[in-house]
């Protein structure tokens, strides 16, 4: 009994003085003692990887309680730490991202969070919520408008979400003088970072440097705010990171912490070495074999030359000098055969009105990819159309699927997007789907894709019209979030001008009255093709299609006779069954009512639709007795040309081209 008490003595000092006394210096991890989980790992060079080539989270966390104060209603104590880390993109000009964040979290490995912009730190459901009792600095490497990021290279400051207290463009300030000085995070060079919170004068500071820099007397980052009320007594101290659409690959080659006191300076010189990127070194056996075979080369370079010139004809592209400036956004036709398997057709995820789209691993990162391949006229403003591409390529928001890029080879463009492992709304909608979505699945899908659609109008430096807004172009991610994708036919135009495009492109159904007769994408054209999608969402049918013995049917017209009768919860899809919230569903319906408006000016902006959504402005009383003046637009003006020109762009069901009705105008 005696060695027994003497051994619980001995494991409550050990662990009280873990809590209370937190010290801790790693110049390297050969022989760390942290918890680990997600793709963490140590590898043998002593490096602390937190990402690899997977699409998840990495954690590493101090595996003890930290005390932060002596009571629940105490104040923090003073801490500091110190990290040194180097992030790596497969593409130097675009990270995949997402960044790391040093954190202090009331539990470790803080489960349920999610990759991406949540850097492992919350999901879409806690980003913000004051429960959470987060403290993070975030080194963050992609710009997300809906978190309020400042731009795609930046240090914030964060509590308990996402959006920075405060928040700089990733640098330091020079001694002597020599004012402020860029640095790029993901140049794949090493940088230390110094995070240190004042008890006494409630002030967190954050600084930031190149790891040849002695610490900058100016801090980057400076923020009075008590920590008392975000830290518990018992904290746990860690680093996150997270990956996205490009993997990205995040190092830590040193850490030290510390409570009451300063973290302890790391040693530079014993620092782990950043894996080796580029050419290996040619070998020795190489470099004296060389003169001797040199004959036998010469031969080899002559047979080699004749297989050249046939590879060359079989993966020849166009590449002309004004598109070297979009550098890594273009690939290589090469690059995109070997991902595809040579675009075999067990590869073919799906075939639409303007193309086929395959499945793809590119070789050299492993990275999935869908790759979409349209048939294109070169001699036709192909220029301005690369370059809106390479724009759109620049898009990042979290429910935008990822344009990564494209390639021209002779008489096609093909386009590269983020690969998006459960495919497309549409099966999981229409022809008796084998798995579908409950309610709050596809309202979750709705309330994203507003999201997105919104940034693309409102929230980026020029407005993105997308012109192809439908369940089939939205694509579900790992968790079943909706992501918009396919932006073959998006266009661009500064904010505050008119749209200057006078083609009609679009899928019928989907398509705005005033876009067949005028030819201009506008982002009302978009708020329309929302108002089908929400309808089909809601209902589980196309725009246009068949009803049993009725034969074809207009959906909107449909719906609108619903409402009209009282009874507009008749529409819904019957697969949602009973477990639905009446409120979300009515809301979902008058919503796609009021966005399939005839008149632009009468459909609301996409702002106003995330606020409906969200419910932060009250729903509008709608009239049943609408105007049949200000909504009636005859469904064959405009059509008749379209269609016989553009057969391909109708979907199944919409060669029928229907009499004018209510509410139906343009479908």
């Amino acid at each position: 009994m005696v060695a027994v008490f003497f051994r619980l003595v001995i494991f409550l000092v050990v662990n009280l003085a873990a809590a209370e006394n937190v010290s801790f210096t790693y110049n390297g991890f050969e022989s760390a003692n942290l918890n680990l989980d997600g793709t963490a790992k140590f590898t043998s060079d002593g490096l602390l990887a937190l990402t690899n080539d997977t699409y998840k989270v990495g954690h590493a966390f101090h595996p003890y309680p930290v005390t932060f104060k002596n009571s629940s209603n105490a104040t923090v104590f003073s801490f500091s730490t110190t990290f040194v880390f180097a992030i790596r993109s497969q593409l130097v000009t675009i990270s995949g991202g997402h960044g790391i964040a040093f954190v202090i979290s009331p539990t470790r490995g803080i489960p349920g969070s999610f990759p991406n912009q949540y850097l492992g730190l919350f999901n879409y459901t806690n980003n913000g919520n004051e429960i959470n009792r987060v403290f993070a600095v975030e080194l963050d490497t992609i710009q997300n408008i809906e978190l309020g990021d400042i731009n795609n290279n930046h240090v914030g400051i964060d509590i308990n979400g996402l959006h920075s207290e405060k928040s700089a463009p990733a640098g330091y300030y020079a001694q002597n003088n020599g004012g402020f000085q860029n640095l790029t995070l993901i140049s794949g060079q090493p940088m230390q970072v110094w995070v240190e919170y004042d008890g006494a004068k409630k002030r967190i500071d954050v600084t930031l440097a190149p790891i040849v820099v002695d610490k900058p007397q100016i801090p980057l980052l400076s923020l009075k705010r008590d920590l008392s009320m975000v830290l518990n007594k018992t904290m746990y101290v860690g680093i996150s990171s997270s990956t996205g659409s490009l993997l990205t690959s995040h190092y830590l080659l040193g850490w030290s912490f510390a409570t009451n006191g300063q973290a302890q300076e790391i040693v530079l010189s014993q620092l782990p070495k950043l894996p080796q990127t580029g050419a290996k070194k040619r070998s020795n056996l190489v470099a004296i074999g060389v003169p001797v075979m040199s004959v036998s080369l010469v031969l080899l370079a002559i047979s080699g030359l004749i297989y050249g010139i046939r590879r060359r004809k079989k993966f020849a592209e166009l590449l002309e000098d004004w598109e070297l400036e979009y550098g890594p956004q273009r690939f290589k036709y090469k690059e995109l055969y070997k991902a595809t398997k040579g675009f075999k057709e067990k590869e073919l995820l799906g075939t639409g009105g303007f193309g086929k789209v395959y499945r793809g691993m590119l070789p050299s990162s492993k990275t999935e990819i869908a790759v979409k391949r349209v048939s294109h006229d070169s001699r036709q403003g192909m220029k301005e159309f690369v370059a809106e591409i390479a724009s759109i390529g620049r898009l990042r928001h979290r429910n935008l699927v990822p344009l990564l890029g494209y390639c021209r080879r002779k008489g096609e463009l093909l386009l590269v997007y983020d690969y998006m492992p459960n495919g497309s709304l549409d099966k999981y909608l229409f022809d008796q789907p084998v798995v579908t979505l409950n309610w709050r699945q596809r309202f979750r899908v709705i309330r994203g894709i507003a999201s997105g659609l919104f940034y693309l109008h409102e929230g980026w430096e020029q407005v993105v019209v997308h012109r192809d807004v439908k369940a089939s172009n939205v694509l579900l991610d790992e968790e079943l979030n909706g992501r918009l994708g396919d932006f073959g036919l998006a266009r661009l135009y500064d904010h505050g001008k008119d749209p200057q495009t006078t083609r009609v492109v679009g899928t019928l159904g989907y398509l705005a009255p005033e876009h067949t007769r005028s030819g201009k994408a506008t982002t009302q054209a978009d708020v329309f093709s929302f108002g089908a999608f929400l309808l089909e969402v809601a209902c589980g049918r196309r725009p246009i299609g068949t009803q049993g013995q009725d034969g074809e049917i207009i959906l909107v017209d449909w719906v609108f006779s619903c409402w009209k009768r009282g009874n507009i919860l008749e529409a819904r899809d019957p697969n949602l069954g009973t477990e639905f919230i009446v409120e979300e569903v009515e809301l979902v319906f008058k919503l796609g009512l009021l966005c399939s408006h005839s008149v632009p000016s009468a459909r609301p902006s996409m702002r106003q639709v995330v606020q409906y959504l969200e419910g932060d402005i009250p729903w509008p009383e709608l009239s049943l007795d609408l105007s049949a003046r200000d909504l009636t637009f005859p469904h064959h003006e405009g059509f008749d040309d379209f269609v016989k020109s553009n057969p391909s762009s109708t979907s199944k069901g919409t060669s029928y081209v229907p009499e004018p009705t209510l509410l139906s105008g343009g479908r």
